[in-house]
């Protein structure tokens, strides 16, 4: 899953929202020097990524596009994902996606002081250009695209991806109906949120 999805199945305390936001930018021991609430949180993240990863819906999404992504295929299934929970925010949250996405941004920005410099230079272009809610739009998501394909290392045709979600768009709207509760019943099983 992408930002919008861990940062919402995060709960709502503020330092296992930081865990879920900072985990990708944590190695190793690192991890030490924070609180055993935001390891908790660097830990759900993973957990979900883990989960993700293995779910068999999840490799159909990502077997249909393994041929034009390679092995960008995954980071595009979950961007695709963050796009579909956008597009469909009341189905799943009670609070307005606007007021979510503030929220989550005001909760983040509490924690500047502690944040790995790769976290702060995200959450900044992040916050910016509101990614959290231009998910639900495909200008949003090609905005995105386009970003992350000027910062892959090889050749990972992202900017593309747009044409590949329209195409498909009801086939990956279901594989993610079918997906994303089987992911909020692990997280409920398995963290306290």
């Amino acid at each position: 899953m992408n930002y919008l999805a861990h940062l919402f199945l995060a709960g709502t305390d503020p330092e296992m929202i930081l865990g879920n936001f900072i985990a990708d930018h944590v190695k190793g021991s690192e991890v030490l020097k924070y609180s055993s609430t935001i390891r908790k949180g660097i830990s759900m993240h993973r957990a979900i990524d883990a989960f993700t990863d293995q779910h068999p819906v999840v490799k159909e999404s990502i077997a249909r596009l393994r041929a034009d992504f390679r092995k960008y295929a995954g980071v595009i299934v979950d961007m695709y994902y963050d796009h579909y929970l956008s597009a469909h925010w009341d189905e799943y949250s009670v609070q307005e996606l606007p007021d979510f996405t503030k929220t989550r941004y005001d909760t983040l920005n509490t924690f500047k002081s502690i944040l790995p410099e790769r976290s702060a230079r995200l959450l900044f272009y992040m916050e910016k250009q509101n990614w959290l809610l231009s998910y639900g739009s495909f200008d949003g998501m090609q905005q995105a695209f386009n970003g992350m394909s000027r910062r892959t290392t090889f050749e990972s045709n992202m900017e593309l991806a747009v044409v590949n979600l329209k195409a498909g768009y009801p086939e990956f709207q279901n594989e993610f109906r079918q997906f994303f509760p089987d992911l909020q019943a692990y997280v409920q099983n398995n963290f306290e949120v």
